[in-house]
C-alpha cells in the first residue's frame, strides 16, 4: 500500500462516511463508516460502528467499537469494547478491556486484562492475559498459554453495566498447547507439553507430555501422560 497516494480520513463529531482505500483514518466522536476499508493506520476515539470488513497495519481504539464484518490487523492497542460479527487475524493485540467475536480469532499475541469471547477457534502463538470477568472460546491452541486472575477493573465500571458481571473464570471446550499455565478455568480437556493446574480450575481430563502440576484446590477428573 503506497500510503503517498492515498487521502486521509479525518472524522470529528457526529458523521457519517463510506469505505474505501485510505492512508490514515484518524476518528473522534460518534461515527458510523458504510462499506468496506483499508488503511495504512486506524485510530478511533469515541463509538464507532462499520458496515463492512477492516484491513489496517496499525489500530488503536480508545471506546465502543462494533465491527460487522472481517478484521484483518498487523498491530492493534484496544482500550475499551470490540464487538465483530466476523473473525480477527493479525500480529498482536493489546486489550484492556472486551473483545468479543462471533468467528476464529487468530493472532501471534494476546496480551493484556479484561475479558474476551470468541465463537470459534483462537489461535495463537503466546497468549498472556489476566481475567476481569467471564473468558471464553470453544476452543484454544496456542504455544504458550498463561491465565491470571487480576480483578475487576476501571474499565468495566467506566462501562456503566454494558459488560455483565460474571465470575472471573476462563470457559473452554479444549485446550492445547506446548506450555499451559491456567487459574481459574473450566474445560472439557487440556492438552499439553507441561502442563500447570492452578487455583480455581475445573478440569475434566488433562493430558501431558513432560511434566503436570496441580494445584490442591484445583479439580481434575482424569489425568493422562503421553508421548515420550
Amino acid at each position: 500500500m503506497e500510503k503517498k497516494e492515498l487521502p486521509d480520513l479525518l472524522m470529528d463529531g457526529v458523521n457519517t462516511a463510506a469505505g474505501g482505500r485510505y492512508n490514515k483514518v484518524d476518528i473522534n466522536g460518534v461515527s458510523k463508516i458504510n462499506g468496506a476499508l483499508s488503511a495504512h493506520t486506524y485510530k478511533c476515539d469515541g463509538v464507532m460502528k462499520m458496515n463492512g470488513d477492516l484491513t489496517t497495519e496499525e489500530m488503536e481504539v480508545n471506546g465502543n467499537f462494533r465491527l460487522k464484518g472481517d478484521l484483518q490487523v498487523g498491530v492493534m492497542k484496544l482500550d475499551g469494547m470490540l464487538t465483530g460479527e466476523g473473525s480477527l487475524r493479525g500480529e498482536s493485540c493489546e486489550l484492556n478491556g472486551m473483545l468479543k467475536l462471533k468467528g476464529d480469532c487468530e493472532l501471534e499475541d494476546l496480551m493484556g486484562e479484561g475479558v474476551f469471547s470468541v465463537g470459534g477457534l483462537l489461535s495463537a502463538g503466546r497468549v498472556e492475559f489476566g481475567l476481569q470477568g467471564l473468558a471464553e472460546a470453544a476452543e484454544i491452541g496456542v504455544e504458550s498459554l498463561v491465565i491470571r486472575k487480576t480483578g475487576t477493573a476501571v474499565w468495566g465500571r467506566l462501562l456503566g453495566g454494558i459488560i455483565p458481571r460474571f465470575r472471573l473464570e476462563l470457559r473452554a471446550k479444549v485446550i492445547e498447547g506446548d506450555y499451559i499455565d491456567l487459574e481459574y478455568t473450566t474445560a472439557d480437556v487440556v492438552r499439553g507439553g507441561t502442563v500447570i493446574i492452578g487455583e480455581g480450575c475445573s478440569i475434566g481430563r488433562v493430558e501431558y507430555r513432560t511434566g503436570l502440576t496441580v494445584h490442591p484446590g484445583a479439580k481434575v477428573l482424569e489425568e493422562a501422560k503421553y508421548g515420550a
